[in-house]
């Protein structure tokens, strides 16, 4: 479904500031797989996001989604492959539309646009069936403006709809990160209810160790640009927070300086 074959990215390359983000990097998901990627700031896990996503350009390498090559596709291109939940709960929804009017835009992610309703009964039906997932009581508030929602409520909101049109590959950017405890554990669980109910294919970056534990079936650890260690199967199943601590502390170089990374 996804297939990564030696991408490379540097910023500013022949300046002072000269960063390499990803070096050679390679991966591969199934149809269905869960990945989950960790590894201290500065490792490379967004700007990878970002270059399947098509918000920046690589500088060599191939991105294949269900066997499309997709490098030279613009952003707005890729969305027809793609969903996305960022980090910032204000990223993923306009909040001076209402609920239903978010969720319209969602279900047309992709498509072109015509001069049809944007809302018609048929697709509020729809809202409200799958608002009920969320178990927030969104269903009962489809006309009032997602700029009124808590946090966790648009964040709860922006992974639906990131889910809503079956895409082919789904990115989540430590999109729990800016959440309450509280918050982002119901954030995490309705991830993985979201993710196995739609049978999706799911790359999702997380600063949470044990998150990215619990959550998936495939496991890979990056450092300055490169995947570093991975777990899949049995192997993940048996992982550990203090497991995974003395892998980051096995790559040379590495300093383990982000204590979010334990809660």
């Amino acid at each position: 479904m996804l297939s990564i074959d030696a991408i490379d990215k540097t910023f500013f390359p022949g300046s002072v500031n000269e960063r390499r983000a990803l070096v050679g990097l390679a991966l591969e998901l199934d149809e269905g797989d869960f990945m989950t990627v960790i590894g201290s700031n500065g490792a490379g896990k967004s700007t990878l996001l970002n270059a399947i996503a098509g918000r920046i350009a690589v500088d060599a390498g191939e991105i294949l989604i269900d066997g499309t090559r997709v490098n030279r596709l613009p952003e707005h291109r890729r969305a027809r492959y793609i969903g996305r939940v960022f980090q910032d709960p204000m990223a993923g929804t306009a909040p001076d539309l209402t609920i239903e009017q978010n969720l319209s835009l969602a279900l047309r992610r992709g498509q072109s646009r015509g001069l049809g309703r944007g809302v018609t009964r048929a697709r509020r039906e729809r809202f409200v069936e799958e608002l009920r997932i969320l178990e927030l009581g969104l269903e009962d508030r489809l006309k009032v403006k997602v700029g009124l929602l808590s946090g966790g409520q648009r964040q709860a909101l922006s992974l639906l709809m990131a889910g809503f049109t079956q895409p082919r590959i789904l990115l989540l950017d430590e999109h729990t990160a800016a959440l309450d405890p509280q918050r982002a554990h119901l954030v995490t669980d309705l991830t993985g209810r979201i993710v196995d109910a739609g049978g999706l294919t799911t790359l999702m970056v997380t600063h949470n160790m044990e998150q990215a534990i619990r959550l998936g079936n495939r496991l890979v650890m990056m450092h300055e640009g490169r995947i570093v260690f991975t777990a899949d199967g049995e192997t993940k199943q048996r992982l550990t927070v203090d497991s995974l601590l003395t892998e980051f502390g096995k790559v040379k170089g590495a300093t383990f300086d982000d204590r979010a990374m334990l809660t």
